[in-house]
């Protein structure tokens, strides 16, 4: 006698199924696993992910049988990437001026258009980003990452420096009517009122403080220290007690010197420090984003052809930074500048460190657990039990072709998966 039809039996299984199985758990299973912290390919490792997190890395792994099975075969199992110096409220100088965008652009377009970058970064495998400033848009990027957070809108995850903070008469935009009150690009303060500024700028949702320690503000638009050591040590002391680092834009070597005394995170750009001032940093542990990518599209905006003959100066100064920073052994993360080129296209400032004297494995660790140093959260940046579950597959191996980065076929984010092949 037949008590229980089979649709009914059929329910029952299902609803077990739902309340005792966690929906959200994968093995993943690659032709291998990429570990950066060793350089080391793991040939037939899975990954076992529950959750948000990676619960087990091994051969043959054994798993409940409502674990979703995700075959990889043919690929590489590799951390998700991170850019460490991102603006996602910009887009190629090449389709509009930095002043224009800043200008002319409402938030709103702004906003949306940020929708989209994130979106083609997450594609491209970069499953986190620290942006760095809002440039002109107020605390967009706030709302943005909070959205992001909710599920609102895809894209990587985002740490935020709100406005910034940039010395009086620093910044731009320039060029203006002094009659006209125009919109700067960060948030202008000074002496005691930095106290202020940084709290103000923490209470409205700023996960970092990026402070201009210098700009291009000298007698013949040359960049020049715009704080002195003792607001730096202000504004790097209020965030500090609030649990968050400072961070400082600095080209020239003076403001790197004075940032790096003043006990900021990281020094974002560095072309002009001699090697004393990189010594220095490496002694004090402070990370070098050099953002490479940057000043090579504005290069090419301005049409070098890319040629050793036809260098322009900034390009080479870049070069020689480099090369000083890795002779006095300083810790350098990926940091692009995205936004003065094309959201998606990120993996060009990896390609940038190899050909400034990096491994291949170098800049993937430069993409993966140094940067995840600047991110703030523990236990990213690689693929290993404990960690967050924030992995992409690609096409190849990167540490003999760095290029298997450009072919990226799976993106998971927090256990989620956003991409597959």
């Amino acid at each position: 006698m037949q008590f229980f039809s089979k649709s009914f039996v059929g329910l029952l299984i299902a609803l077990f199924l739902s309340v005792f199985v966690k929906a959200d758990a994968y093995l993943l299973m690659p032709s291998n696993v990429l570990d950066v912290s060793t350089g080391r390919i793991l040939d037939g490792y899975q990954v076992h992910v529950q959750d948000d997190k990676i619960v087990q890395i091994g051969k043959n792994l054994t798993v409940d049988r409502a674990v979703k099975r995700i075959d990889l075969s043919g690929l590489t199992l590799m951390p998700g990437l991170i850019d460490a110096h991102s603006h996602v409220l910009l887009h190629p100088y090449n389709e509009v001026s930095w002043n224009d965008q800043v200008l002319k652009e409402s938030w709103a377009e702004r906003t949306l258009r940020a929708g989209n970058h994130l979106g083609a970064t997450l594609d491209a495998g970069f499953t986190s980003l620290r942006d760095l400033g809002s440039e002109g848009a107020g605390y967009m990027d706030v709302g943005i990452r909070d959205a992001v957070n909710k599920g609102v809108i895809e894209g990587p995850r985002l740490i935020v420096a709100g406005k910034a903070i940039v010395s009086t008469g620093s910044y731009g935009p320039k060029g203006f009517d002094l009659s006209h009150h125009i919109n700067l690009g960060a948030e202008p303060a000074d002496g005691a009122d930095l106290i202020h500024v940084v709290r103000d700028q923490i209470g409205k949702g700023a996960d970092i403080i990026k402070v201009y320690a210098d700009y291009r503000w000298g007698p013949n638009g040359e960049a020049k220290p715009t704080f002195t050591l003792d607001e730096l040590k202000t504004i790097v002391q209020i965030a500090n007690d609030s649990g968050r680092p400072a961070v400082a834009h600095a080209a020239s070597d003076e403001a790197m010197r004075r940032a790096i005394l003043a006990g900021v995170q990281s020094i974002e750009h560095g072309d002009g420090g001699s090697f004393e001032t990189f010594k220095l940093m490496a002694e004090k542990g402070v990370i070098f984003c050099p953002t490479i990518a940057a000043g090579d599209a504005i290069s090419r905006y301005r049409g070098w052809d890319g040629s050793k003959a036809s260098e322009p100066a900034r390009i080479g100064q870049k070069r020689t930074s480099m090369e000083l920073a890795l002779k006095a052994g300083v810790e350098i993360c990926n940091g692009s500048d995205v936004g003065v080129f094309t959201h998606g296209d990120n993996a060009r400032e990896l390609e940038l460190l190899v050909t400034h004297g990096l491994t291949n494995l170098d800049a993937l660790k430069a993409a993966t657990y140094t940067s995840a140093k600047l991110m703030n959260i523990d236990g990213l940046g690689l693929v290993k039990e404990g960690y967050l579950a924030d992995i992409i597959a690609v096409s190849g191996n990167p540490i003999d072709d760095l290029s298997a980065i450009r072919r990226v076929e799976f993106v998971m984010k927090n256990g989620k998966i956003y991409k597959k092949p």
